[in-house]
C-alpha cells in the first residue's frame, strides 16, 4: 500500500531529473502568457557533438509555419554554436515568419558562437544573471597538399 502511494512521487522526481517534456511544458505556458508571444525552444547539446547546422533552419521554419505568430515570436535558445551561415538563415526565418517582423531571444544558460549570432539578430535579448554569450570565432577548413585539412581563421 505505501509503495503504491510512493510510486507517483518517485515517478515525478524521475521526470524532473530527466527534464522530460512535462516538466518544461508548464514553464513555457507561463512564459507565453507573460510575454504575450509564442515561445519556441531551440537547444543543441553541449555534451554530444551536435552543432547548429543548415537543416536546423528548415526544421525551425517547419515549426513556425504551424504557429500563430501575429504577436511575434520568442526563441528560447541554448547552444554551443555551429555554422555561421545556418545562424544567418535562422535569423531570417525568425524575422520572416514573425508577423511583427522581429523576434525576441531568451538565453537560459549559454548561447555561444553561432548561437550568439542568432541572439544578436533578435530585437530583444533576455538573459539571467548567470546566462552567457560567447565569442564569434568563424573557422574554415582548407584542404592542404597531401589531403590534410587545416583550420584557418
Amino acid at each position: 500500500m505505501a509503495e503504491e502511494k510512493l510510486n507517483p512521487v518517485i515517478q515525478r522526481v524521475m521526470t524532473e531529473q530527466g527534464q522530460e517534456h512535462e516538466t518544461r511544458k508548464s514553464i513555457f505556458v507561463e512564459l507565453e502568457k507573460e510575454l504575450q508571444r509564442p515561445v519556441v525552444s531551440y537547444f543543441t547539446s553541449f555534451v554530444f557533438p551536435v552543432m547548429i547546422e543548415d537543416a536546423d533552419a528548415d526544421m525551425l521554419e517547419g515549426v513556425l509555419q504551424k504557429i500563430d505568430l501575429s504577436n511575434g515570436l520568442v526563441l528560447f535558445i541554448s547552444s554551443p554554436g555551429g555554422d555561421g551561415l545556418a545562424a544567418e538563415r535562422i535569423i531570417n526565418v525568425c524575422r520572416s515568419y514573425s508577423r511583427t517582423g522581429d523576434y525576441w531571444a531568451i538565453v537560459p544558460g549559454k548561447a555561444k558562437s553561432a548561437a550568439t549570432m542568432i541572439c544578436f539578430g533578435a530585437s530583444k535579448l533576455i538573459m539571467g544573471a548567470t546566462s552567457e554569450l560567447g565569442p564569434i570565432d568563424p573557422q574554415l577548413t582548407i584542404p592542404e597538399g597531401g589531403g590534410e585539412e587545416v583550420f584557418r581563421l
